[in-house]
């Protein structure tokens, strides 16, 4: 079965510019503010690595560890992401 799907321009990573996000990827979880996108990497300062999630409904991480600078992460190894905490 085919069926008619609407295209939305300001979707994914795009619409949560300026959010706090977290990205899971293939060998990290990073988390901050989403502040720049295009199709090779993101950008996110007041940012870190998390090592240890803890209880996803905490809201803080078990193991956050804060980097000293803005981040660029390749979209390339983003699995997955979305506001999380």
């Amino acid at each position: 079965m085919k069926k008619l799907i609407r295209e939305e321009e300001n979707e994914g990573l795009i619409k949560l510019i300026g959010e706090r996000v977290t990205l899971f990827c293939c060998r990290y979880i990073y988390t901050g503010k989403l502040i720049g996108v295009n199709k090779d990497c993101i950008l996110l300062e007041d940012c870190g690595i998390v090592y240890e999630t803890g209880e996803l409904s905490s809201k803080q991480w078990k193991d956050y560890q804060k980097l000293p600078n803005d981040w660029y992460v390749s979209t390339q190894s983003i699995e997955s992401f979305g506001i999380l905490k």
